[in-house]
């Protein structure tokens, strides 16, 4: 099944934080890992414990995605892309607890 990819707004400004070359490697992860089975576990991806930010998350080197997937309406709606520094993650220059 192809999932449509839509970015939170929230979600957009996170992706504004990032070096190009980071934005860019988001941007092909999503494309590749998220389009077609973004409910499969891998190495890379997977679900999330109960939180408030978002059901899965995708990893992409020290950066992060979160997202959530609708299979009824076949989309994946990117919540939050953060930055893994040690075992903290800072999503919007702030640090979130998961």
């Amino acid at each position: 099944m192809a999932y449509e990819i839509r970015f939170l707004d929230d979600a957009e400004e996170h992706l504004k934080d990032l070096t190009a070359r980071e934005r860019s490697m988001v941007l092909d992860a999503i494309a590749e890992q998220l389009t077609d089975e973004a409910t499969l576990p891998t190495r890379n991806r997977r679900r999330m414990r109960e939180n408030e930010l978002a059901q899965y998350r995708l990893r992409v080197s020290h950066l992060r995605v979160y997202y959530d997937v609708d299979d009824n309406e076949g989309l994946v709606v990117i919540n939050a892309t953060g930055i893994k520094v040690r075992e903290k993650v800072f999503i919007g220059g702030e640090e979130i607890d998961l």
